[in-house]
């Protein structure tokens, strides 16, 4: 056996008898690739253009239809009953329907299905029902007008698509995710939906932009006819002055989710809250404190620049059509919808034309067959042909009032006419119902010649009859985006302790104390002329030289005055932009700040050191009219004497009648 060679074809050349079977592994790999790609786009992901729905939904919806009665159906048995046409397990079927469920539109459902607000999940399929709504029940479904197809394992069938006079792909709003390609449409509000058919059908512009369930406040401005974006926000209210109110949420958002975020937000001290309290039930309700000595209304910026409260959906509209992937705008959508809706409409009034048509002549022939007495001529026939010619002879002479020729199926249907019909036959009480039938007739083919404005008047029906219950729940407007260096709170409180050389938002320092948010960056300016700006930390070093700390303000003029080789200077100056942690100089190399100061002090006072023959102890410098330069410019020289002192204000051992020159650089 261990001589044995055996050959596995399909794996490679060597074991398979030295054949090359690299070629054929690769175009069986290649075409099973696709075939699954294609399974996955067409039969999994992607909503089909027709009637807007997935597979999935597409099963259940069928399923409730064939099961439904009027009342309350166990969700376990529908997904049971789905299980006969979808593959693909109990759970996903389940998932699918509680999603369809909460959107309101077609199924109405008794028990716990979870909250779309709080995020709560539903209970167990056994535990609850559902059936679908009228809506669903009149403009779904018309088995007549339904394509079928074999199901997954051929024991029955289901619809390709559902006959739907819905704009279903827009009410609903779906997400998938495919090979290759994915999708996600956002719902749209049912009413403004069937306004913008009718718009459609009396060729005028309209325009349509999503409405969801959690309501909230949206901007459209980016949405491009669904190939770009909305910005969404919460709704939030100013209960008082030191309490927020949020009453609505962004989409996709739940309370957990919202509160969750804000929590993040205060831990990275970008917000800062006294309490947080969820009230949510029936309706949302999450109460937010601001903290002492800080108006409510500051906290709804940071709010929407960091945390959930606001967030951008995207849109993309891909389905399938005609068989294939096809990426639409929402106005074409709409447009395929009101042009398969007028098709749809269409066929139902033929078909019930033929029927009327139908029933018009099958009441004609018994009013014949019983008047004219043609029943009688069938007395002395022998044989079953002799019947049916009998009566095919008895209706010739009435050719006329019928408008297509006898079938033996017709025959059939007369002699099974029973005796007692015969002998209670009502001639006015016939009449008066062919005349019904006559009138249902006419006007059907009144309809179908004026078709567009039977269409308007099918629409208008539905906008009448669902437009309190289904009216807008999302405000549409127009926001400006929130930055968030300007909607950060400053809640670091930045320090320097001289003694240990520490600067930072956890020191205990005594010196250049300033609030400032998590975005800010911090100045840090040194004794030598050296200065470089750094991010917010919490501890560090710096030594003890540090004469100015801030947030910085490229813009900002300041007031310096230095010694550089026994000479002073002084200048104002911008210190402009700057590269994080990187060394700038306001003052040459191995100068020495003496003074330092943000804006332009109206008087600089100087104080010199005594020296003999020094005619001058004191001088007072005028810096309003110097020339603002960049922070490396050299500045205008005041004198080589040795400095005590300068300061803004007067020292205590200014001399005021001691000779003081004031310098004014004009």
């Amino acid at each position: 056996m261990a001589n044995d060679r055996v050959e596995l074809p399909g794996i490679n050349g060597e074991l398979s008898g030295n054949r090359d079977v690299s070629g054929s592994l690769k175009a069986r790999m290649d075409r099973c690739f696709l075939e699954y790609a294609s399974y996955v786009i067409r039969d999994r992901a992607i909503p089909n253009v027709a009637d807007g729905l997935k597979p999935v939904q597409r099963r259940i919806l069928w399923s409730l239809h064939q099961k439904d009665d009027g009342k309350f159906i166990k969700v376990a048995n529908i997904v049971g009953h789905t299980m006969q046409y979808h593959p693909h397990g109990d759970a996903s079927i389940g998932d699918a329907l509680v999603v369809l469920a909460n959107k309101r539109y077609l199924i109405e459902r008794q028990g716990n299905y979870g909250n779309v607000y709080t995020g709560d999940p539903p209970a167990a399929p056994r535990y609850i029902e559902c059936r679908l709504t009228p809506l669903a029940r009149e403009e779904l479904y018309n088995n007549e007008l339904t394509e079928f197809s074999p199901s997954y394992d051929g024991r029955g069938k289901e619809p390709v698509v559902l006959p739907s006079k819905l704009p279903l792909l827009l009410m609903l709003g779906t997400e998938g995710i495919a090979v290759g390609l994915s999708a996600k449409i956002l719902p749209h509000n049912f009413i403004e939906l069937l306004e913008a058919q009718i718009a459609v059908l009396r060729k005028k512009p309209f325009e349509l932009y999503p409405d969801f369930i959690a309501g909230g406040i949206m901007d459209v401005s980016g949405y491009d006819d669904g190939r770009g974006s909305v910005r969404v926000r919460a709704r939030i209210e100013i209960k008082d002055n030191s309490t927020l109110k949020i009453t609505a949420l962004p989409p996709g958002t739940t309370t957990e989710s919202l509160i969750s975020s804000i929590e993040d937000a205060i831990r990275k001290g970008k917000l800062k809250v006294r309490s947080i309290n969820d009230y949510t039930a029936g309706n949302i309700e999450i109460e937010i404190k601001s903290p002492n000595g800080v108006e409510a209304g500051k906290l709804i910026p940071p709010l929407y620049a960091f945390t959930a409260c606001e967030s951008s959906l995207s849109s993309r509209i891909t389905v399938i059509s005609d068989g294939r992937p096809v990426e639409m705008t929402v106005s074409e959508i709409i447009r395929r919808n009101t042009k398969d809706l007028v098709e749809l409409l269409r066929r139902e009034l033929e078909l019930l034309e033929k029927k009327l048509l139908e029933d018009l002549f099958f009441k004609t022939l018994v009013r014949i067959f019983i008047e004219n007495r043609i029943y009688q001529k069938i007395e002395k026939c022998d044989t079953n042909e002799a019947v049916y010619q009998a009566i095919y002879r008895g209706f010739e002479p009435f050719r006329d009032e019928y408008y297509r020729d006898l079938t033996d199926d017709d025959v059939e249907m007369l002699l099974g006419v029973k005796i007692r019909r015969i002998s209670l036959f009502d001639i006015n009480k016939h009449k008066t119902e062919m005349e019904k039938v006559e009138g249902r007739l006419e006007d059907t083919r009144k309809k179908l010649k004026s078709l567009t404005r039977y269409v308007i008047a099918h629409l208008k029906r539905l906008i009448e009859s669902y437009r309190e219950q289904y009216g807008r729940l999302t405000e549409i407007g127009k926001f400006d985006a929130v930055e968030a260096r300007e909607a950060a709170f400053k809640s670091f409180k930045v320090s320097y302790d001289r003694k240990k050389g520490y600067v930072g938002h956890k020191i205990a320092g005594d010196e250049f104390q300033f609030a400032c948010s998590k975005f800010d960056k911090i100045l840090l300016v040194f004794r030598d002329g050296r200065f470089k700006v750094t991010e917010l930390t919490e501890k560090l070093f710096v030594g003890q030289d540090l004469v100015y700390c801030d947030i910085p303000d490229r813009d900002r003029v300041f007031t310096l005055v230095y010694q550089s080789k026994k000479k002073t200077y002084v200048k104002r100056f911008r210190f402009g932009g700057t590269i994080l942690n990187r060394d700038y100089q306001c003052a040459p190399s191995e100068s020495k700040i003496r003074f330092l100061e943000p804006d332009t002090p109206d008087e600089i006072y100087v104080k010199y050191k005594p020296a003999p023959r020094q005619r001058v102890d004191q001088q007072i410098l005028l810096p309003a009219e110097l020339t603002i330069k960049s922070a490396k410019a050299r500045g205008n020289q005041v004198t080589n004497k040795d400095i005590a002192s300068v300061r803004s204000k007067p020292p205590r051992n200014w001399n005021q009648d001691a000779a003081t020159t004031v310098l004014n650089f004009a």
